[in-house]
Protein backbone atom coordinates (compact mmCIF):
# COMPACT_ATOMS: atom_id res chain seq x y z
CA UNK A 1 0.00 0.00 0.00
CA UNK A 2 1.43 3.03 -1.41
CA UNK A 3 1.79 6.38 0.59
CA UNK A 4 -0.77 8.44 -1.48
CA UNK A 5 -3.12 5.50 -1.06
CA UNK A 6 -2.70 5.39 3.24
CA UNK A 7 -3.39 9.42 2.87
CA UNK A 8 -6.49 9.12 0.42
CA UNK A 9 -8.33 6.66 2.49
CA UNK A 10 -7.22 8.55 5.79
CA UNK A 11 -8.71 11.62 4.42
CA UNK A 12 -12.16 9.72 3.08
CA UNK A 13 -12.06 8.59 6.51
CA UNK A 14 -12.25 11.66 8.56
CA UNK A 15 -14.26 13.61 6.29
CA UNK A 16 -16.96 10.58 6.20
CA UNK A 17 -16.44 10.13 9.82
CA UNK A 18 -16.88 13.52 10.54
CA UNK A 19 -20.21 14.27 8.73
CA UNK A 20 -21.64 10.64 10.20
CA UNK A 21 -20.56 12.03 13.35
CA UNK A 22 -22.44 15.28 12.58
CA UNK A 23 -25.73 14.44 11.40
CA UNK A 24 -25.92 10.54 11.08
CA UNK A 25 -25.72 10.65 7.14
CA UNK A 26 -23.88 11.96 4.39
CA UNK A 27 -20.41 9.60 4.80
CA UNK A 28 -20.31 7.99 1.09
CA UNK A 29 -20.80 11.43 0.10
CA UNK A 30 -18.02 12.86 1.66
CA UNK A 31 -15.60 9.66 1.31
CA UNK A 32 -16.92 8.35 -1.41
CA UNK A 33 -14.73 10.66 -3.45
CA UNK A 34 -11.10 10.18 -1.81
CA UNK A 35 -11.66 5.94 -2.23
CA UNK A 36 -12.47 6.38 -5.62
CA UNK A 37 -9.01 7.62 -6.29
CA UNK A 38 -7.48 4.49 -5.17
CA UNK A 39 -9.89 1.75 -5.20
CA UNK A 40 -12.48 0.53 -8.15
CA UNK A 41 -15.60 1.19 -7.83
CA UNK A 42 -17.43 -2.01 -5.92
CA UNK A 43 -14.45 -2.05 -3.09
CA UNK A 44 -15.17 1.75 -2.67
CA UNK A 45 -18.66 1.40 -1.85
CA UNK A 46 -18.39 -2.09 0.15
CA UNK A 47 -15.20 0.13 1.91
CA UNK A 48 -17.62 2.95 2.71
CA UNK A 49 -20.62 1.36 3.40
CA UNK A 50 -19.20 -0.89 6.21
CA UNK A 51 -17.66 2.07 7.75
CA UNK A 52 -21.14 4.00 7.72
CA UNK A 53 -22.01 1.02 9.58
CA UNK A 54 -19.62 0.90 12.64
CA UNK A 55 -19.17 4.76 12.80
CA UNK A 56 -22.82 5.43 12.88
CA UNK A 57 -22.67 2.81 16.22
CA UNK A 58 -21.47 6.35 18.16
CA UNK A 59 -24.23 8.31 16.92
CA UNK A 60 -26.96 5.55 17.68
CA UNK A 61 -25.11 5.87 21.54
CA UNK A 62 -25.79 9.51 21.98
CA UNK A 63 -29.31 9.41 21.30
CA UNK A 64 -30.05 6.05 22.56
CA UNK A 65 -32.95 7.85 24.94
CA UNK A 66 -34.86 9.45 22.08
CA UNK A 67 -35.22 6.10 20.13
CA UNK A 68 -36.26 3.84 22.92
CA UNK A 69 -38.82 6.96 23.51
CA UNK A 70 -40.40 6.61 20.34
CA UNK A 71 -39.94 2.64 18.83
CA UNK A 72 -43.11 3.44 16.71
CA UNK A 73 -42.02 6.41 14.86
CA UNK A 74 -38.87 4.56 13.56
CA UNK A 75 -40.32 1.59 12.78
CA UNK A 76 -42.96 3.78 10.67
CA UNK A 77 -39.55 4.88 8.79
CA UNK A 78 -37.25 1.40 8.88
CA UNK A 79 -39.88 -1.44 8.18
CA UNK A 80 -41.24 0.24 4.63
CA UNK A 81 -37.29 0.91 3.99
CA UNK A 82 -36.43 -2.71 4.59
CA UNK A 83 -39.24 -3.79 1.90
CA UNK A 84 -38.25 -0.95 -0.88
CA UNK A 85 -34.59 -2.00 -1.09
CA UNK A 86 -35.65 -5.28 -3.21
CA UNK A 87 -37.76 -3.19 -4.88
CA UNK A 88 -35.13 -0.83 -5.49
CA UNK A 89 -32.68 -3.42 -7.19
CA UNK A 90 -35.20 -5.27 -8.86
CA UNK A 91 -35.26 -1.55 -10.73
CA UNK A 92 -31.68 -1.45 -11.70
CA UNK A 93 -32.59 -3.70 -14.70
CA UNK A 94 -35.65 -1.72 -15.97
CA UNK A 95 -34.67 2.17 -15.57
CA UNK A 96 -31.53 4.10 -16.98
CA UNK A 97 -30.47 5.11 -13.51
CA UNK A 98 -28.41 7.31 -14.64
CA UNK A 99 -31.22 9.63 -15.66
CA UNK A 100 -32.88 8.96 -12.42
CA UNK A 101 -29.72 10.46 -10.22
CA UNK A 102 -29.62 13.04 -12.06
CA UNK A 103 -33.28 14.01 -11.41
CA UNK A 104 -32.74 13.23 -7.82
CA UNK A 105 -29.94 15.70 -7.83
CA UNK A 106 -31.20 18.69 -9.29
CA UNK A 107 -34.35 18.02 -6.92
CA UNK A 108 -32.44 17.88 -4.15
CA UNK A 109 -30.25 20.99 -5.31
CA UNK A 110 -33.23 22.93 -5.88
CA UNK A 111 -34.74 22.16 -2.04
CA UNK A 112 -31.51 22.26 -0.57
CA UNK A 113 -30.73 25.77 -2.39
CA UNK A 114 -34.59 27.38 -1.39
CA UNK A 115 -34.90 26.38 2.07
CA UNK A 116 -31.73 26.18 3.17
CA UNK A 117 -30.87 30.11 2.43
CA UNK A 118 -34.25 31.26 3.96
CA UNK A 119 -34.74 33.29 7.93
CA UNK A 120 -37.38 30.57 8.80
CA UNK A 121 -37.08 26.88 7.78
CA UNK A 122 -40.27 25.13 6.98
CA UNK A 123 -42.23 23.03 9.54
CA UNK A 124 -44.14 20.80 9.52
CA UNK A 125 -45.68 19.75 13.18
CA UNK A 126 -49.11 17.29 12.89
CA UNK A 127 -48.31 13.69 12.99
CA UNK A 128 -48.36 12.02 9.60
CA UNK A 129 -47.32 8.71 9.52
CA UNK A 130 -48.71 7.43 6.25
CA UNK A 131 -46.19 9.63 4.80
CA UNK A 132 -43.90 8.36 7.08
CA UNK A 133 -44.66 4.78 5.61
CA UNK A 134 -43.87 6.59 1.80
CA UNK A 135 -41.17 8.40 2.84
CA UNK A 136 -39.28 5.23 4.42
CA UNK A 137 -40.23 2.72 1.73
CA UNK A 138 -39.03 5.26 -1.68
CA UNK A 139 -36.00 5.61 0.49
CA UNK A 140 -35.07 1.80 0.17
CA UNK A 141 -36.08 2.13 -3.09
CA UNK A 142 -33.77 4.58 -4.27
CA UNK A 143 -31.53 3.43 -2.16
CA UNK A 144 -31.06 0.21 -3.83
CA UNK A 145 -31.88 2.07 -7.14
CA UNK A 146 -29.46 4.70 -6.86
CA UNK A 147 -27.34 4.54 -3.93
CA UNK A 148 -29.16 7.61 -2.24
CA UNK A 149 -31.13 5.99 0.37
CA UNK A 150 -30.88 9.34 2.71
CA UNK A 151 -31.93 11.86 0.77
CA UNK A 152 -35.72 12.10 0.67
CA UNK A 153 -36.15 11.04 4.56
CA UNK A 154 -33.36 14.07 5.26
CA UNK A 155 -35.80 16.22 3.55
CA UNK A 156 -38.64 14.98 4.89
CA UNK A 157 -37.05 15.11 8.22
CA UNK A 158 -35.88 18.74 8.04
CA UNK A 159 -39.22 20.36 7.56
CA UNK A 160 -40.12 18.65 11.01
CA UNK A 161 -39.83 20.55 14.33
CA UNK A 162 -38.77 17.83 16.50
CA UNK A 163 -35.44 18.44 18.66
CA UNK A 164 -32.41 17.31 16.71
CA UNK A 165 -31.80 13.80 19.16
CA UNK A 166 -35.47 12.78 17.54
CA UNK A 167 -34.87 13.52 14.37
CA UNK A 168 -31.18 11.68 14.63
CA UNK A 169 -32.75 9.28 16.76
CA UNK A 170 -34.99 8.11 13.07
CA UNK A 171 -32.19 9.36 10.48
CA UNK A 172 -29.03 6.89 11.71
CA UNK A 173 -30.45 3.78 12.46
CA UNK A 174 -32.65 3.84 8.68
CA UNK A 175 -29.21 4.65 7.27
CA UNK A 176 -27.60 1.76 8.88
CA UNK A 177 -30.27 -0.84 8.85
CA UNK A 178 -30.54 0.07 4.90
CA UNK A 179 -26.22 0.11 4.76
CA UNK A 180 -26.29 -3.15 6.84
CA UNK A 181 -28.25 -4.64 3.87
CA UNK A 182 -25.87 -3.26 1.07
CA UNK A 183 -22.88 -4.62 3.07
CA UNK A 184 -24.46 -7.97 3.16
CA UNK A 185 -24.96 -8.06 -0.18
CA UNK A 186 -21.66 -6.84 -1.27
CA UNK A 187 -20.62 -9.68 1.05
CA UNK A 188 -22.06 -12.63 -0.23
CA UNK A 189 -20.48 -11.05 -3.74
CA UNK A 190 -17.02 -11.11 -2.53
CA UNK A 191 -16.22 -7.48 -2.45
CA UNK A 192 -14.54 -8.09 0.79
CA UNK A 193 -10.92 -9.03 -0.58
CA UNK A 194 -7.54 -8.83 0.73
CA UNK A 195 -7.12 -5.27 -0.35
CA UNK A 196 -10.46 -3.83 1.03
CA UNK A 197 -9.77 -5.41 4.19
CA UNK A 198 -6.41 -3.72 4.02
CA UNK A 199 -7.78 -0.60 3.40
CA UNK A 200 -10.67 -0.89 6.30
CA UNK A 201 -7.72 -1.35 8.58
CA UNK A 202 -7.01 2.72 8.10
CA UNK A 203 -10.16 3.59 6.92
CA UNK A 204 -12.19 2.36 10.23
CA UNK A 205 -10.00 3.84 12.59
CA UNK A 206 -9.98 7.30 10.93
CA UNK A 207 -13.40 7.30 10.90
CA UNK A 208 -14.26 6.98 14.31
CA UNK A 209 -11.86 9.27 15.87
CA UNK A 210 -13.15 11.61 13.50
CA UNK A 211 -16.65 10.92 14.07
CA UNK A 212 -16.21 11.71 17.64
CA UNK A 213 -15.37 15.13 16.55
CA UNK A 214 -18.67 15.32 14.42
CA UNK A 215 -20.32 14.14 17.60
CA UNK A 216 -19.10 17.11 19.90
CA UNK A 217 -20.11 19.56 17.11
CA UNK A 218 -23.69 18.13 16.98
CA UNK A 219 -23.97 18.51 20.67
CA UNK A 220 -23.59 22.24 20.43
CA UNK A 221 -26.11 22.57 17.65
CA UNK A 222 -29.36 23.89 18.45
CA UNK A 223 -32.84 21.89 17.03
CA UNK A 224 -33.14 24.58 14.36
CA UNK A 225 -29.57 24.56 13.57
CA UNK A 226 -29.34 20.76 13.18
CA UNK A 227 -32.65 21.10 10.42
CA UNK A 228 -30.81 24.07 8.92
CA UNK A 229 -27.47 21.27 8.32
CA UNK A 230 -30.08 18.76 6.94
CA UNK A 231 -31.17 21.08 4.34
CA UNK A 232 -27.98 22.16 3.28
CA UNK A 233 -26.70 18.59 3.58
CA UNK A 234 -29.57 17.65 1.02
CA UNK A 235 -28.08 20.52 -1.20
CA UNK A 236 -24.62 19.17 -1.33
CA UNK A 237 -25.81 15.25 -1.67
CA UNK A 238 -27.65 16.73 -4.69
CA UNK A 239 -24.10 18.56 -6.07
CA UNK A 240 -22.29 15.82 -5.58
CA UNK A 241 -24.83 13.17 -7.10
CA UNK A 242 -24.99 15.42 -10.31
CA UNK A 243 -21.12 15.63 -10.59
CA UNK A 244 -20.68 12.25 -10.48
CA UNK A 245 -23.42 11.67 -13.05
CA UNK A 246 -21.93 14.30 -15.75
CA UNK A 247 -17.95 13.61 -14.91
Amino acid sequence: MTADMILFLALGAAAGGFINGLSGTGTALFALGFYLVVLPPTTSVAIVALMSVLVGLQGLWIVRASIFARPDRLARFILPGLAGVPLGLLLLDVIDTGTLRIGIAVFLIVYGGYFGFRAALPSFSRRTPIIDVIVGFLGGVLGGTAGVSGALPAMWLSVRPWTKSETRAVMQPLNMVILSTTVTLLFFKGAYDQAAVNALMITIPCGLVAAQVGIMVFRRLSDIGFRRLLILLTLAMGAGLLLSELT
